[in-house]
């Protein structure tokens, strides 16, 4: 729809009463991704900044949690004039401001995704919400698109279409009739299983889009397209953009498939989250994106920083040309972070810090160079005598979890004949923020003295934002998070110049 020239904005609704994903447990729901405007919010928000390119805002992300809070606080406020504050119309109502609150802006089109599935109790209100959406704007305004699984039974070599059946059953039962179905499927979807979900699901056989397994992840718009999927979109809400301009995304596509499967770096990511991908899904997704630029595949080892030890982390490493030390929060897997990192720097390994990763780089040096052996982070030990990295002076008397973060886009200025003014090629940028502890200036003289070299900063000077090591094929940190910023075209430079640096050593 963007390449047919129209403003797209997405947004999402979770069913969770947490108010936003910003507490939860990685191990949880993944990552928590962060927008310009410090929102932490759900990891889908990444893959749609990605593949649409648009910088989204706290409206995008959107949870039950954060509707309740909303609606309580309208009630304690009295808002409500002293009604009985009920599920309908209030909560319904609340959930209707979000999607309306695109009305009065550039936006063309809203595509607003229901998380969880059809049925579940938390989501009864969400779908309650856009039923109503439904009745109050014209149909040629509003469009249900139904996801939906067709399993496939090797057993008896068929695609099975009752659970799609019994899906959209149930939604129909709650007032919705889905105008389109994108069926995710390992298989091509025979004529015969199209026509009868046609039938039975009382949709068009036109409309029954085939959503396979693609090879390239960011193909799948491409193949959606020949599917018909933005075909039907056009038709139902009489779009007059009929024709895409895919020409670029193409060319894309056409310069991944052209990397030749010989060309390969390997790159561990060293953290604490490792049991679940999803943790680290915008670093992974933005080393692939330095992986195309870099005309070379990038094969990903996540690597337990917990059972990292001096005496086998030349073992854990072996065969590994580059190295993250990704973010994370707690003291859990930090010692072998830093051990990590140490060797790293000994044997001249490629290496980017990011946020925890920055910090412990710092924790690292201080350590092993300026011969600082307590030197810590007064996030694991409040009491030692060397703390490189400290919370900030303003928020040391905000006790509230969360309330003393550094959320969101800030601007960072880069020292000119640094290895980030040759990245970035740039004299200012603007990198998101998801921290609380900060490098303590009191150590900057020595450190830098020493050759830890601060090569960026706030623009007052005050907050060093990135450090790196001259005499070093590649070591670079900072403290904000590239990744989150990274797109499939346009890639992260400091992830760029890590693979760069791993595909020159081959």
């Amino acid at each position: 729809m963007k390449n047919r020239g129209y403003k797209v904005t997405i947004q999402k609704f979770d069913p969770y009463l947490n108010v936003d994903p910003g507490t939860m447990n990685p191990y949880e729901h993944g990552e928590v991704f962060v927008t310009d405007d410090g929102a932490e919010t759900d990891l889908d928000l990444g893959h749609y900044e990605r593949f649409i390119d648009e910088n989204l805002t706290k409206n995008s992300s959107i949870t039950m949690g954060r509707i309740y809070k909303e609606v309580i606080e309208k009630e304690r406020r009295g808002d409500y004039l002293g009604k009985t504050v009920q599920v309908i119309p209030h909560v319904t109502n609340q959930i209707k401001e979000k999607i309306y609150g695109f009305e009065n802006t550039d936006t063309d089109i809203v595509i607003t995704e229901i998380g969880g599935t059809v049925g579940d109790i938390e989501g009864l209100s969400i779908i309650e919400a856009i039923r109503q959406v439904g009745l109050e704007k014209n149909p040629e305004d509003v469009l249900y698109i139904h996801v939906t699984l067709l399993p496939y039974i090797s057993g008896s070599n068929e695609i099975k279409s009752k659970p799609t059946q019994h899906s959209v059953k149930e939604l129909q039962s709650l007032g919705i009739k889905p105008d389109i179905l994108v069926c995710r499927t390992e298989m091509d979807i025979p004529d015969n299983i199209k026509e009868k979900l046609s039938l039975f699901c009382n949709v068009r056989k036109t409309s029954v889009i085939q959503n396979k397994t693609a090879s390239c992840l960011y193909e799948v718009p491409l193949m959606l397209e020949k599917e018909g999927l933005a075909r039907e979109v056009c038709n139902h809400l009489k779009l007059d953009n009929y024709v895409p301009d895919n020409s670029k995304w193409q060319e894309m596509i056409d310069n991944i498939k052209s990397i030749d499967d010989k060309n390969v770096v390997n790159i561990a990511i060293v953290g604490k989250y490792v049991k679940l991908e999803d943790s680290y899904i915008s670093v992974i997704e933005s080393l692939h994106h330095a992986g195309f630029a870099n005309k070379v595949n990038v094969k990903v080892h996540l690597i337990d920083s917990e059972k990292i030890t001096r005496d086998n982390v030349e073992e854990k490493l072996k065969g590994i040309d580059g190295v993250i030390v990704p973010g994370g929060f707690g003291n859990r897997g930090i010692e072998g972070m830093i051990e990590t990192i140490k060797y790293v720097r000994e044997n001249k390994i490629p290496f980017l810090g990011i946020c925890l990763g920055m910090q412990m780089a710092v924790v690292e040096f201080a350590r092993d160079v300026l011969n600082l052996k307590d030197a810590n982070s007064t996030e694991f030990n409040e009491k030692t005598e060397n703390p490189v990295i400290h919370i900030m002076e303003e928020q040391k008397n905000v006790k509230k979890k969360g309330g003393t973060m550094r959320l969101g886009a800030y601007p960072c200025i880069i020292k000119n004949g640094t290895l980030a003014s040759k990245l970035y090629k740039s004299e200012q940028i603007s990198e998101r923020h998801r921290h609380r502890f900060e490098y303590n200036n009191d150590y900057r003289e020595r450190l830098e003295q020493a050759g830890l070299v601060v090569s960026g900063t706030s623009p007052d000077g005050n907050l060093v934002e990135m450090v790196e090591l001259k005499d070093h094929p590649y070591f670079i940190a900072g403290q904000f998070h590239p990744e989150l910023k990274s797109r499939p075209n346009r890639p992260a430079p400091l992830f760029v110049g890590l693979v760069g640096a791993c595909k020159k050593d081959k």
